[in-house]
Parts: C-alpha cells; sequence; structure tokens
C-alpha cells in the first residue's frame, strides 16, 4: 500500500511538473505560417472576454509547440498528422501522442487501483490485458473517427457533383459552384470544400488545392472526381457531362456495396462471433472463479519448458485469429 501511494503521488507530480512547465512557457506569438495554416482549416483566432482556461494555456504552450515541430518533421509525425486530419480531429501530433501515452499507462493503473475492489483485476494477466488495451485504444478510436468521416463523405458526394454539375449548366464558374457546394452542404463535404476555397484565397493553384484535398480525404471516388476535373482543364470538354457520368458511376457503387454489405451481414456476425466470443467467456469466468485457471499454468505438466495450458492457449488464440482473418478476406468484396 505505501509503495502505491509512492506511485500515485510520484505521477501526479510529474504531472503538475509538466503542467507548470507548459503555463510558463506558453505563447501568444505565431509565425506567419501557423496563422496560414489556421485560416485555411478554419480555426480562426476568438476573443475572449474570459480569462484562459487551462487547456487554452497548455494549447498556447511554446514548449509543446517545439515538440509538435520536432515529431511533425519525422516520417512517423507527418502520416500520423495525416490521419488526424482525416479523423478532423483538432489535435496536434503531440497531444496526440499525449493521450497514447496516458491511456497506455493509465488503464492497467486504473485497473490495479480497482484491484483493491475486485481482487482478480490485481492479476499480472489482467494487467497486461488493460496495458493492451490502452496501447491500442487510440488507434481504435483514431480508425473508427476516420472510417465513418469517409464513410459520409462518400455517402454526400454523388448529390454534391450532381450539385456542381448543375452550378456549371446554370452558367457559374467552377469555383463558385464550390462556393456553392461550401453554402449548401453539410460537414465534411463543406468543410473540406472550404478549405479548398481558403486555399486558393491565399495564393495557391486551385489544381494544387484539390491534390490536397484528395491527400486529406483519402477518397476513391473523389480520387477519380478530381482526376476528370484535372484532365479537363487541360484538354477541354462538357465538364458538367462528365461529372454526370461520375455521379452515376458512383450512386451505382455504393448501391451495390450496400447490396454486398446487406448479404453478408450474417457472415460477418460470425466472423465477430468467432474472435470475440472465447475471449469475453474467459473473460467473465475469471471475474466469476479467479481460481478455475490455475491447472493452465500447473508446471507439472510442461511442454519444451512451458505449462501446457500456455501452449494450448496460444494455440487456441492463433487458430481463432486465423478463423477470423479469413471471415474477414472471404467477404470484403471489392466493387
Amino acid at each position: 500500500m505505501n509503495s502505491l501511494t509512492l506511485v500515485v503521488a510520484a505521477i501526479a507530480a510529474v504531472a503538475i511538473l509538466l503542467i507548470a512547465v507548459g503555463v510558463a512557457s506558453s505563447g501568444s506569438s505565431a509565425g506567419v505560417s501557423a496563422r496560414l495554416e489556421r485560416y485555411a482549416s478554419g480555426k480562426q483566432d476568438k476573443k475572449k472576454d474570459k480569462p484562459e482556461g487551462l487547456a487554452d494555456l497548455l494549447a498556447q504552450s511554446s514548449a509543446l509547440a517545439t515538440i509538435n515541430k520536432a515529431v511533425e518533421q519525422r516520417d512517423f509525425g507527418a502520416n500520423l498528422s495525416r490521419e488526424l486530419a482525416r479523423a478532423d480531429l483538432k489535435l496536434k501530433v503531440s497531444e496526440y501522442l499525449a493521450i497514447w501515452a496516458a491511456t497506455t499507462v493509465g488503464t492497467p493503473v486504473v485497473m490495479f487501483l480497482l484491484g483493491f475492489v475486485i481482487k482478480s483485476l490485481q492479476s499480472p494477466l489482467v494487467l497486461l490485458f488493460g496495458l493492451i488495451l490502452g496501447f491500442f485504444a487510440p488507434r481504435i478510436w483514431l480508425g473508427r473517427r476516420k472510417s465513418g468521416r469517409l464513410n459520409s463523405f462518400n455517402k454526400q458526394l454523388p448529390d454534391t457533383i450532381t450539385l456542381v454539375a448543375n452550378a456549371l449548366r446554370a452558367g457559374s464558374s467552377f469555383l463558385q459552384a464550390i462556393e456553392l457546394v461550401v453554402r449548401e452542404s453539410r460537414p465534411p463535404i463543406s468543410t473540406e470544400f472550404g478549405r479548398v476555397i481558403r486555399e486558393v484565397n491565399l495564393g495557391l493553384p486551385f489544381d494544387t488545392a484539390l491534390e490536397n484535398m484528395v491527400r486529406r480525404v483519402k477518397s476513391d471516388d473523389f480520387e477519380l472526381m478530381a482526376t476528370a476535373i484535372a484532365i479537363q482543364h487541360q484538354v477541354g470538354g462538357n465538364l458538367a457531362e462528365i461529372l454526370d457520368s461520375i455521379a452515376f458511376t458512383i450512386r451505382e457503387r455504393v448501391r451495390i456495396k450496400g447490396e454486398i454489405r446487406t448479404l453478408t451481414a450474417q457472415q460477418r456476425l460470425s466472423g465477430y462471433v468467432v474472435g470475440l466470443l472465447p475471449f469475453g467467456l474467459a473473460g467473465f469466468i475469471y471475474l466469476a472463479a479467479p481460481t478455475f485457471f490455475d491447472p493452465m499454468w500447473d508446471p507439472k505438466v510442461s511442454v519444451v519448458g512451458l505449462p501446457a495450458g500456455v501452449i494450448i492457449l496460444g494455440f487456441g488464440v492463433i487458430m481463432m485469429m486465423i478463423g477470423f482473418t479469413a471471415i474477414q478476406k472471404i467477404v470484403d468484396i471489392e466493387v
């Protein structure tokens, strides 16, 4: 109990020290590139009539900005920054890494503290599971945010393309048609096209601004639209008819994907059951009867120096992973 108190006190002291350093080194000045990036991304500075909170002070920390700049200069940081943009998370790379580290360390710590109420949670295996869960949770959250935003974007894209084509037939320029999309559409379509307009207003060529949007969104359907627009700008042609054809193609693809998802729903559910049910059942049994699995760790029955239960458990986990992966590959039909 004394060692636990020391650990908690040390963590709290380090956290307070980091907060104090961040607040003390916070600066209000920003470079030209930072202000242009805020304008292009739609993050306008807001005048505050009340004192800044702790979160605002930490967001302005020059120390945190220096760490973020150093991380983003590396390939890992640049890729992670792109992933955060695709998920529409208003986080810097350093902030996301801090959250990642906090969940990785904090999840087993919380489980250990809860172990004083539920003794089973203080088992080394449970703490190891908490460490793994805390490590992968931010990545899973980021992936779900990114896929959800991409699905929403793709669903709105056919109507957006039709809106642009109709605006072109009405005599508007392509840039005016994009401004109409920004006014009439919902996020994330309006957000992304709004950033294109702001980048063009800052002097960036339209083709380059569109390429930046393709890299941010990472949508195959939108990449098809952007490629058609780039080709039309070079060789000419009726852009409205081209966009109508693209919108029809995308609508048919979305319809076929929906039918495939409906027909493969039972198989996908079977994959989740195969992959998750054994772990859930094992966790429930362990919490209900902590000594139930003790014979599995008995060293008297060993294979190549390891308890036979560990070998059997590892083999079972590998086979379940193979089955889950095989089912996902079978039902993942490309359109």
